[in-house]
């Protein structure tokens, strides 16, 4: 069954008549005919009583009539639907991995909503392998990542470079301290780590030296940078982490580990996309975090 069927249905059904059908519909009459022969073989019922002189609906034929309009009444509005999605305002969809990055975002996407108030952002908060699944298959337009861990076939651009830093809460009895080594971090208590590829393996080698030979119970294991961060706010731990421009938490102390070098981070995306907006947003992140530096 198509709409073809159905749209000839029912104009034989509205003009009792397979010429004025055929004339309505623009096409021929022998068209019309088979068009309503294919219908009633497949539904296995006749739906017209037709002689040379009359034609008429059967019970079967007047029943389908409210299905037939339904189905064409569906497939109109489903057609009116996606030329409005054709139709509908730009959009810049922007995949991110943690709240950090969500936070870096804000001050771009302030002056982009000045500039540029036609185009709508869609703000995707996903895990590590699925984000770049998806930036592959185009359902993303941009994604985040330190050079190191940056897809290969995807283009990279640097929009800042992160100081590694300890992150701490304020009663922690490093909290005073303007800068710290690895070597003072391996007696300063419990530490919260997370494991590649939620952090970079840069990162996770400083981690693993501020580590050192601590016992079980002086590491806390976390799945996410968000998680290190409520360790470190509430006093259990604290955490060797990179620092993001525009995203700290208020409350916590970022101390500069001068040993370890900043980390590589930009945006990646797709070699072949060109678009404007996405060019603009890249030189909008790639100020905002400029003045954070």
């Amino acid at each position: 069954m198509n709409t073809t069927q159905l749209e000839c249905f029912m104009a034989v059904a509205n003009f009792l008549n397979f010429s004025r059908a055929a004339e309505h519909l623009r096409i021929t009459q022998p068209a019309v005919s088979h068009q309503i022969n294919a219908l009633e073989d497949e539904l296995g019922v006749k739906l017209f009583h037709r002689t040379s002189k009359s034609v008429r609906l059967t019970q079967e034929g007047f029943q389908f009539t409210q299905y037939a309009g339904e189905i064409l009444k569906l497939s109109d509005l489903s057609k009116a639907r996606m030329k409005e999605s054709r139709q509908a305002p730009s959009r810049l969809v922007i995949g991110c991995r943690n709240t950090a990055e969500l936070r870096m975002l804000l001050p771009a996407l302030s002056r982009l909503r000045l500039e540029q108030p036609e185009l709508l952002p869609v703000l995707r908060l996903i895990p590590f392998d699925s984000l770049e699944n998806l930036l592959t298959e185009g359902d993303v337009h941009l994604i985040f990542s330190f050079r190191e861990s940056a897809p290969q076939r995807a283009r990279y651009r640097e929009l800042t470079r992160c100081p590694v830093v300890c992150v701490c809460g304020p009663d922690h009895p490093l909290a005073h301290r303007e800068q710290v080594t690895l070597a003072e971090l391996r007696e300063a208590g419990r530490i919260a780590v997370c494991r590649p590829p939620i952090c970079p393996q840069a990162l996770f080698t400083h981690q693993s030296q501020a580590v050192g030979d601590r016992k079980t119970d002086q590491v806390l294991f976390c799945d996410h940078q968000e998680a290190m961060a409520a360790l470190a706010e509430t006093g259990y731990a604290f955490a060797v982490m990179a620092d993001f421009p525009n995203a700290r938490l208020p409350g916590l102390r970022h101390i500069p580990i001068p040993e370890c070098q900043p980390l590589s981070f930009g945006a990646v995306y797709l070699a072949g996309e060109t678009a404007p907006a996405l060019k603009r947003f890249l030189d909008l992140l790639q100020e905002s975090m400029a003045d954070k530096t």
